[in-house]
């Protein structure tokens, strides 16, 4: 990367936003976080600028929520770039509380594009989603063919691709909007009623518990690792050719699995260190509303565009990601996974979990 830049990051305590500065302190960059600390956790930020002291003397944080313009306006002072994350980032959680997810998701959205364009950054870049897709027949998704929106989320993350280009269009903020598919890796949460499905597995397994699937394990998804997320991040805030931007991009491996291939491949690295681990079987649910059923990403708009090739496949983003869940267990001294990443990430208890235990826990999650 050239020179230094300043470069906003909001929803910095999250998983995703934890990710993006610890890779843009490593080259050398200048970060201004910004989080209210509702879904992030303060134990991210001090796992990120445990190193040398020039580290952490370049990043300066915001505490604040997005929904307050004075806060956005603040972080983008001097700002050449803005990698926005910060919203409520779960379907079901959208369909409970819809007034709360449009507040932080469309009107928290709005203020940092007002933010941004007063502080005249060069590129605005922001997380939307595969949810935008809806209930479309077709696969694999493109970027110019959406369905109906099937929640609140997916709403939001619509409107919010709707805002970015008008902005654009009427002030010249360029803009560029990437569609995750299911992202997953390190510092993702294990623990609450919303937690995403690989890293509630793993701490499920851990616990020597049944993973829980709703419908019939059929239901796909194109899984993608950080590591592919960060490379997508910085090649749309960086990419020269001013027509790339306006857009919006799928960030994916462009490999769907089953989510019954997905448990068999955890269960199956698993099973390496501990044969136990083979015996593990999900327990079936039924479907929640306002899930998509089937999710499959072309990444040839991204690859075209902006250059983008995924490094990382499922089964090597797994790896890695099981292989820091599991190091941090064995580092718990006896505790599972998930009190250890809720000890760590300073949340509570999962209260609303169902699952049933199998067993005691298994070796693996304290030796």
């Amino acid at each position: 990367m050239s020179a230094p830049k300043v470069w906003v990051v909001t929803g910095v305590a999250g998983f995703i936003g934890s990710n993006l500065l610890q890779e843009l302190l490593a080259l050398g960059q200048t970060v201004v976080g910004v989080d209210n600390f509702s879904t992030g956790h303060r134990a991210n930020l001090d796992e990120v600028l445990a190193g040398p002291l020039e580290t952490g003397a370049r990043f300066r944080m915001v505490e604040g929520d997005i929904r307050d313009l004075d806060t956005c306006r603040t972080a983008c002072e001097g700002a050449d770039y803005v990698l926005h994350h910060a919203a409520l980032g779960s379907v079901p959680w959208s369909v409970d509380d819809p007034l709360r997810t449009n507040a932080v998701n469309v009107d928290g959205f709005i203020n940092m594009l007002v933010a941004a364009k007063d502080a005249r950054v060069k590129r605005f870049v922001y997380a939307s989603s595969s949810a935008v897709y809806g209930d479309t027949p077709e696969y694999p998704q493109i970027e110019d063919r959406l369905g109906r929106p099937l929640s609140p989320y997916a709403a939001s993350k619509t409107t919010n691709e709707t805002y970015a280009l008008a902005f654009q269009m009427s002030y010249g903020l360029q803009s560029i909007g990437l569609r995750y598919f299911n992202v997953f890796g390190r510092r993702q949460d294990p623990a609450g009623a919303y937690a995403a499905v690989i890293p509630r597995w793993i701490a499920t397994l851990l616990r020597g518990e049944r993973c829980r699937i709703f419908g019939d394990g059929e239901t796909t998804r194109d899984f993608c690792y950080i590591a592919n997320v960060l490379q997508a991040n910085l090649l749309a805030a960086t990419v020269g050719n001013a027509n790339a931007t306006g857009q919006a991009y799928n960030v994916a491996s462009a490999e769907s699995v089953t989510l019954n291939q997905l448990f068999h491949m955890m269960r199956d690295r698993l099973a390496l260190d501990d044969p136990r681990f083979s015996f593990a079987a999900p327990q079936y649910d039924p479907f929640r509303q306002g899930d998509i059923r089937f999710s499959s990403a072309s990444i040839e708009k991204a690859r075209t565009m902006l250059s983008f090739s995924p490094t990382h496949n499922v089964a090597q983003g797994l790896a890695e990601a099981l292989d820091w869940y599991v190091a941090r267990a064995r580092a718990s001294g006896g505790r599972s996974v998930a009190a250890t990443v809720r000890h760590s990430t300073s949340v509570g208890a999962n209260t609303h979990s169902r699952e049933h235990r199998t067993g005691a826990p298994l070796p693996l999650a304290a030796s």
